[in-house]
């Protein structure tokens, strides 16, 4: 999984930064000092985790939360004891105290991995979602979705019959479908891979459509696709 880590004091980045090193399968992408370069980071990569202190200037951990949709899974890390009840209550993956022990951390690690996988897992099985418009649910089967696009608040759904537009996240919209047959290729854009017509530098052409890639998602990218 790709991490992050966001905190205002340098001696904890560096603490959990030596946690995040001896953990296998845990790769770390950024050290953020407060939320704001913390924000500039998901929006340009592809993350799976957040460690996440709570106390910071400008923008606490509660308040990152509370401003901002579509983020990844969260572990709190942080002196006060105190705030694990509230922030269960919005719905992070795990709550660590600092000094942190690595075995507590490796304990949230691997709590954050299973939530990862098995939502990859539940999905793969599915053919189909229903989508709401005018009132009514339409049945969209997903072997039908050339593409998705991030707008705002609402996402884009291009299908072999047309354009689906419904309010909701990146996030959810991913998490609902197989993880074999579509690729996040962009923070706004989603693929289903075998659309792909075609791929040039940072471009995927599906029907004569072209789709940016991000450089933080195509080397996952190519890593899906069956190369010769």
């Amino acid at each position: 999984m790709n991490c992050i880590i966001v905190d205002d004091d340098e001696l904890s980045r560096m603490a959990l930064k030596q946690c995040v090193e001896r953990t296998e399968n845990l790769e770390l992408l950024a050290e953020c000092s407060n939320a704001n370069e913390a924000l500039e980071v998901i929006r340009s990569k592809k993350v799976d985790l957040i460690f996440l202190d709570i106390e910071m200037p400008e923008m606490s951990g509660i308040e990152f939360i509370r401003n901002f949709t579509d983020l990844p899974q969260i572990i709190f890390v942080t002196v006060y004891k105190d705030y694990g009840a509230e922030a269960f209550d919005y719905n992070v993956t795990d709550f660590l105290v600092k000094p942190v022990e690595y075995n507590r951390f490796l304990k949230a690690v691997n709590k954050a991995r299973d939530i990862n996988e098995n939502l990859q897992i539940s999905n793969e099985g599915t053919t189909d979602i229903f989508i709401k418009k005018d009132g009514r649910l339409i049945k969209v089967d997903v072997k039908e979705i050339n593409w998705i696009e991030a707008l705002a608040d609402y996402v884009n759904i291009y299908t072999i019959n047309g354009r689906y537009t419904v309010l909701s996240t990146m996030k959810s919209i991913e998490q609902k479908l197989p993880h074999k047959e579509f690729a996040r290729v962009h923070r706004s854009y989603i693929v289903r891979l075998d659309k792909i017509k075609e791929i040039e530098d940072n471009a995927i052409n599906i029907n004569d459509n072209i789709i940016p890639i991000s450089r933080s998602y195509k080397e996952n990218l190519m890593k899906r696709l069956n190369l010769i």
